[in-house]
């Protein structure tokens, strides 16, 4: 029986623009928040009646009743039928892989991404539309002006559903379709890839190591690395995801994956190191005592790509992030094709690859991906490495190395100063403003301001604007400082700063990445009156 419920529960914390809402779980938990939410998304596209949606998460702490709510909501508003994964789980890529690949109207993603879980941790949602991608900007301005305007919501009174059965149940009016969530992003990985070289170079005594970190990629790496490509089974740690992922935080980085890091950067360490996040969407690289920054990776992969069957008639052209590191734009000068500048988040790739303009995107924060889905997809960049690696047979550091010698190296980290108050957050980006205009020719720890500006994004395919982006300062030598708020983070402000040098004297491509980049942190912090934080070191260095 559907019933009409009064919205009483206030929607706060998702603004114009974000692609979706993470909060606090106990937040999500309070009676009517998530229905509120669920609401007017469906309000927004114009209603459910009639349509299919994707459903599944990283399986988090509340990802099952909340999917429990989504599902009677979604049949209380006159859906046609619902996929999702066993378990209620898929990883996002996976999950976008199912909207594509079945046409169908969109899909909800339950996840707070890298960010913890459990009932003091994090949860989040999003909508992602038909494309498989994260809603654009005028899709989420319209899911906020909803949920400032919702009054009810509906919802059938009707028991929880199995999801651990595959196949179809009903539900009121519509069909419940219960799926494997890896089997079909397994069949895709093996259109992209040769699985029987990459068989080959583990069968050749190739070690790996991958951390799953206890969240949503780990039956994904034991199916395809272990039971297809033939990798020892202990190559995959932390396989079983965890509501609370092991009570670890699940950011593939090297602060958080830090026993990976242990194990990998040894003389002795295995071949290969890999981890991924919460929902399966980031990635990060390691070989043998041996590093890879994302902005690293996506010029590498962009420069190899070829070497991969999915990818062999070459690439249209590549994106990044702005804040990521120009290292890929150098690859793409040199071989010809297009390269593009969006704001951080993944919807503004979406316009760049449905339109067929660019093929491989990424971002610093460890996500890359290609035109096979609408996502970062953290898996698909190990097995890309993988498949690399098995056709040039040379160790990661010896990739690495050439490619530094071909393009030169863009010396990049990111400092990230978390949890701030968001007044101080806010009072700093609002000086850097201020002062952009007179900020060039100026010195800040003996560096010269060369260029200032805030980003501002002019889409190349629907016209579109977005604005305040990111600070940008430019040096003297071709170096750059970024400082953006991230939006990631559910407490206080995250303030990023980026730092970049490029450097093509042969015999400065091996220096120590921060000891490279000390001169240009220090007149950042310097230029953006750092001590306005209230910090004088970041919280995590990437």
């Amino acid at each position: 029986m559907k019933t009409d419920t009064i919205a009483t529960a206030p929607i706060e914390g998702q603004a114009p623009g974000t692609s979706g809402l993470r909060k606090k779980t106990r937040v999500f938990m309070q009676p009517g928040y998530l229905e509120n939410f669920v609401q007017s998304v469906f309000n927004a596209i114009g209603g459910a009646a009639d349509k299919t949606f994707v459903v599944g998460g990283d399986g988090r702490y509340f990802n099952k009743p909340a999917i429990q709510t989504i599902l009677k909501m979604a049949a209380a508003n006159g859906a046609a039928r619902a996929i999702v994964g066993r378990g209620g789980l898929l990883s996002t890529p996976a999950a976008s892989n199912l909207i594509r690949q079945r046409g169908t109207d969109g899909g909800l993603i339950l996840s707070a991404s890298h960010n913890p879980g459990g009932l003091d941790e994090d949860f989040g949602i999003k909508f992602n539309t038909a494309n498989g991608g994260p809603a654009p900007e005028g899709v989420t301005d319209c899911i906020v002006t909803e949920t400032k305007r919702i009054e009810r919501y509906s919802i059938v009174d009707a028991t929880d559903l199995d999801l651990g059965l595959i196949g179809e149940q009903q539900l009121g009016g519509m069909v419940v379709e219960v799926v494997d969530p890896v089997a079909d992003y397994a069949a895709l990985m093996q259109t992209l890839f040769d699985f029987d070289k990459i068989r080959a170079l583990f069968a050749s005594g190739f070690t790996l190591r991958f951390d799953a970190m206890h969240a949503i990629t780990g039956p994904y790496a034991k199916a395809i690395l272990v039971n297809t490509l033939g990798a020892d089974p202990a190559s995959v740690m932390n396989a079983v995801p965890r509501e609370d992922f092991g009570g670890g935080h699940p950011d593939p980085n090297p602060t958080w994956a830090k026993d990976l890091m242990g194990l990998v950067m040894t003389d002795l360490g295995p071949d290969f190191g890999a981890a991924s996040d919460g929902d399966g969407d980031r990635n990060m690289i390691l070989g043998r005592n041996c590093y890879v920054s994302p902005s690293d990776s996506l010029a590498v992969l962009t420069a190899n790509a070829h070497l991969a069957p999915g990818y062999a008639d070459g690439l249209a052209g590549v994106a990044r992030s702005m804040p990521t590191s120009l290292a890929c734009d150098r690859v793409a000068e040199a071989m010809g094709i297009a390269h593009f500048e969006t704001p951080t988040g993944w919807k503004f790739f979406g316009n760049l690859l449905d339109a067929g303009r660019a093929t491989i995107c990424g971002e610093e924060s460890f996500g890359t991906g290609s035109d096979h889905v609408r996502e970062k997809d953290g898996l698909w960049a190990v097995l890309l490495w993988l498949n690399i690696l098995a056709e040039r047979r040379q160790s990661v550091a010896e990739i690495l190395s050439d490619h530094w010698k071909t393009y030169g190296r863009n010396y990049y980290s990111r400092h990230d100063y978390e949890a701030i108050p968001k007044d101080k957050a806010d009072a700093l980006m609002a000086g850097l403003r201020d002062k952009l205009s007179d900020l060039k020719g100026q010195g800040f720890a003996g560096q010269i301001v060369t260029g200032a500006d805030e980003f501002s994004y002019h889409d190349p395919v629907d016209g579109s604007t977005s604005a305040r982006q990111g600070v940008r300062l430019f040096f003297e030598g071709g170096a750059r400082a970024v400082f953006r708020l991230s939006g990631t983070g559910t407490e206080g402000a995250t303030l990023r700063m980026y730092l970049e040098r490029l450097e093509t004297d042969p015999d400065n491509l091996f220096l120590d990445t921060q000891a490279a980049l000390a001169p240009i942190r220090d007149a950042a912090k310097e230029a953006c009156d750092i001590g306005l934080t209230g910090r004088d070191a970041p919280d995590v260095v990437t």
